[in-house]
């Protein structure tokens, strides 16, 4: 079984779910499963309907609006008025007022989870009923009935034995179309993976199913070394060993979901990221073997970073206690971190503040220790470096950080504007 899985700009309006399908015509659709995103941004826009419930109500009927015109505009392009799809859409929509309406919750997390999850359900419900209208039978999965997690909402942990259990009754005869990204907790609850997910989710679906491989289908060529909205001059990756991959993802490099190689490299499912606008090109193949072909430096890039410097009062040494501390405060604030360099009167750290936390982070740490920090940070990191990509990078402006291992150099610049 193979499963594809195609992101939100492979499906961004009615010319990319058209496309879609000359995919299909091109690969063939037998022992396919299909994962989608969201379509273009609309991830972004249901977190503006998330963001308007709870603190601008005066812009949430706006807000919906903007996402219905958005779905209903692609239909009309796509379908003749009388086809079922326009009332899919509308109940979906409904559903989703009605949740908002009824909900009581003040959990940002709980009521994000809820309601972007609604991305990926419009999308799949649109692309399930354009490929049937071309007469290609298939059917719409709701993969929360499937993919089973724990209750951490918009970081969700997987439940392995629920999820393989409930695999196992798919038909492997039948052309699925589901959701990547989102899924169910034990109280019935709608979770999310994580922001990117859905290929995490082709990534789990492989595992449970013994794929014989997963694409992702992308508006690149493949993996490329940097990424071309920064850099001038990029290379196509044609082979990456899935510990380089898992390497380059830890960095975050956008193009794969740090979870999804591992579950695949258990079983030895190479990955492949394909362009859905060159099919002849075979983009890059992740899989046992070559750790990186051709070999070349390889640039990551993490913007909206903020690099915090931490010491004691006393100036005392920072030891296994201080850090200690540091870092579940780190975890209770959910604050991801990217870099790390101690030495004996100081502790640093570059991290991302996804959740909006780092305010209350501070706060709870000031009284203890001496912090300081920048904002609007850029995380350059350099696998396989060489003088040269250093010197680059450091051009870039003012180096606050610099850390050198084997492989790998990363370093925390407030860029020059």
């Amino acid at each position: 079984m193979r499963i594809f899985k195609f992101g939100g700009a492979s499906v961004k309006d009615a010319n990319g779910v058209r496309n879609l399908l000359k995919v299909l015509d091109y690969e063939g659709i037998t022992d396919t499963l299909l994962v989608v995103s969201a379509m273009g941004k609309m991830t972004n826009a249901f977190e503006e309907v998330v963001h308007s419930y709870l603190y601008k109500k005066a812009n949430l009927t706006s807000s919906l609006k903007s996402v219905k015109e958005y779905h209903v505009n692609i239909v009309k392009e796509l379908f003749e008025k009388e086809n079922p799809i326009f009332d899919e859409i509308q109940k979906l929509l409904e559903s989703l007022q009605d949740f908002l309406v009824q909900n009581t919750s003040k959990d940002y997390n709980y009521i994000y989870d809820q309601v972007v999850s609604y991305g990926e359900l419009l999308s799949t419900k649109v692309i399930s009923a354009f490929l049937e209208k071309e007469k290609i039978a298939n059917q719409w999965l709701d993969i929360r009935t499937i993919l089973k997690t724990d209750s951490n909402y918009r970081n969700a942990t997987v439940d392995w034995e629920e999820t393989i259990s409930n695999s196992e009754k798919l038909d492997r005869d039948t052309l699925y179309i589901t959701q990547g990204f989102i899924s169910r907790d034990q109280k019935g609850d709608t979770t999310t993976l994580g922001r990117e997910g859905s290929d995490y989710t082709a990534g789990i679906l492989a595992y449970c199913l013994d794929a014989e491989s997963v694409t992702i289908w992308k508006d690149v060529a493949g993996v490329l070394n940097a990424d071309p909205r920064v850099f001038e001059e990029t290379v196509l990756l044609e082979n990456i060993s899935y510990q380089e991959a898992i390497e380059m993802a830890f960095y975050g490099a956008s193009v794969i979901h740090p979870k999804t190689i591992k579950p695949l490299e258990n079983k030895r499912i190479p990955l492949y990221v394909r362009s859905f606008e060159d099919l002849e090109n075979t983009g890059t193949k992740v899989s046992k073997g070559i750790d990186l072909h051709p070999k070349t430096n390889c640039f990551i890039v993490k913007k909206n970073q903020i690099l915090v410097s931490i010491s004691t009062n006393d100036f005392s040494f920072m030891v296994e206690e201080n850090i200690s501390d540091i870092f579940k405060l780190l975890h209770d604030f959910k604050l991801k971190v990217n870099l790390i360099q101690n030495s004996a009167i100081s502790f640093s750290v570059c991290l991302e503040d996804g959740y909006q936390n780092f305010s209350k982070f501070y706060k709870k740490l000031h009284p203890n220790f001496k912090v300081k920090y920048n904002t609007n940070i850029t995380l350059f990191t350099v696998r396989h470096f060489d003088a040269d990509s250093i010197q680059n990078i450091q051009r870039k402006g003012d180096v606050l950080l610099q850390q050198t291992s084997r492989e790998t150099v990363q370093l925390a610049i407030a860029e020059k504007k």
